[in-house]
């Protein structure tokens, strides 16, 4: 490169005032070059919607204050309504074969779950998502969580997706575009809940309301299909995924 085509980009830095350097995990140089051939090499679309989650929040916490109940979160049930979309949809539990001529669709369903450790993001999975009860796949996900943070997940847990939520939690932002998670076709995003005022049966009342992202790979799954399996989704969190959640 000719100092003529170098442009401001290509000056170092510290001319400008002190810097420092911190190197990159080694998951997250891994996850890093995972992320950017995904990034180029899929066709990604993302579908966003909002579910109405008002009454299942409050069955959820009246739960949760019984001392009998194991105290889930919302994610639970986010990962148990995508269990019920996946089974209706198995399209989106599917993989696209190496020449890209064939879809792969799977007979069993592993949930990814996106956890943030200290050194970098790590996609732990819950084998068997299908088969669990409520309170399994909370105890899963919620164990997965812990052992993420600790450091201490097993090469087994990290293995096996069919499809992957990311939660950003009581983080914060109103929505992102999750960069899918291969050899899965979709990846669920879930941004932080809020209260916003609607027009319901001719009253303007306050609703929980939740922000999803699904990104998806274009070559095995359409925008109709997207909106059909976040109809579904959207649904199914509405009715407390076919649970009470005051008593389930």
């Amino acid at each position: 490169m000719t100092d003529e085509s170098k442009t401001a980009a290509d000056a170092p830095h510290d001319d400008f005032g002190p810097v420092g350097y911190q190197p990159l995990s080694r998951i997250q140089l891994i996850g890093g070059a995972r992320l950017q051939a995904a990034w180029s090499r899929i066709p990604h679309v993302t579908h966003f919607d909002e579910a109405d989650v008002t009454a299942l929040e409050a069955g959820r916490k009246r739960r949760n204050e019984s001392q009998s109940a194991t105290r889930l979160t919302l994610l639970t049930w986010v990962a148990r309504a995508c269990v019920d979309a996946l089974r209706e949809h198995p399209r989106f539990c599917a993989s696209l074969d190496e020449e890209g001529r064939r879809v792969m669709l799977k007979r069993y369903l592993n949930l990814g779950i996106a956890v943030d450790t200290p050194m970098g993001l790590v996609v732990a999975v819950v084998h068997g998502a299908d088969k669990l009860s409520l309170d399994e796949l909370g105890a899963a996900i919620a164990g997965l969580a812990e052992r993420g943070r600790l450091g201490k997940l097993k090469p087994t847990e990290l293995e096996g997706t069919c499809f992957t939520i990311s939660s950003l939690g009581g983080l914060g932002g109103t929505g992102f575009t999750p960069i899918i998670n291969p050899p899965d076709v979709a990846i669920l995003g879930v941004s932080p809940a809020r209260i916003r005022p609607e027009w319901i049966a001719g009253a303007v009342e306050p609703r929980l309301i939740l922000p999803l992202s699904l990104s998806y790979d274009h070559r095995v799954i359409s925008g109709a299909d997207a909106a059909r399996f976040c109809t579904h989704l959207r649904q199914q969190l509405a009715d407390g995924c076919g649970i009470t959640p005051s008593i389930a």
